[in-house]
């Protein structure tokens, strides 16, 4: 009888503290990753699955930051070479053989998209880190920057303003018009 006294009170008190959290906000989290070098942060609430780098088809006439098609889980992704887009390196040739993994968009930003990066760094947690103001211009999607306890800066990106911008979604490249009239 004890037992089962027991029992109960440990899904009770289990029950109690399952639903405390639920009421609690949640605290933001970000995947951490590195591309061209630099410290990236993606809040975990947008950032989808991680996959690694495999077969990417090439796409025919499109920016040099869209490294082609993948195939996620049976789907079609597009994937985009984040530091090529964000302009940490100059062209995914001038990288040598891709490398990296790749991180998909949550499929609440109803995007197809992953995002190829050189490296996976872990989990980053606000509290533990310290906003950095900067005066610098960046795209609307880059938040300020965060500094770690070791003096690492990292750039929050918000991927779903990124989902949206007109450059993201942009892929075609367009030839330049000939300055020369025929």
């Amino acid at each position: 009888m004890a037992n089962k006294d027991a029992l109960r009170d440990l899904q009770v008190r289990l029950a109690n503290r399952l639903r405390e959290a639920r009421e609690q906000p949640r605290q933001v989290g970000w995947l951490a990753v590195e591309c061209g070098g630099n410290g990236l942060l993606m809040p975990l609430a947008q950032a989808g699955e991680i996959h690694p780098l495999g077969r990417i088809t090439k796409v025919p006439h499109a920016k040099p930051w869209l490294a082609g098609v993948a195939n996620l889980r049976g789907e079609l992704y597009a994937v985009v070479d984040l530091p090529v887009f964000l302009g940490l390196q100059e062209s995914a040739k001038a990288a040598g053989p891709a490398q990296g993994q790749l991180v998909a968009l949550n499929a609440s930003l109803n995007l197809n998209a992953a995002l190829r990066v050189d490296r996976l760094v872990g989990l980053r947690d606000p509290e533990h880190m310290k906003v950095e103001h900067s005066d610098a211009p960046r795209p609307g999607f880059v938040s300020a920057g965060w500094r770690d306890a070791q003096g690492r800066l990292w750039q929050a990106l918000d991927l779903a303003q990124m989902a949206n911008d007109p450059a993201f979604l942009d892929v075609a490249h367009r030839p330049q018009a000939s300055a020369i009239k025929q």
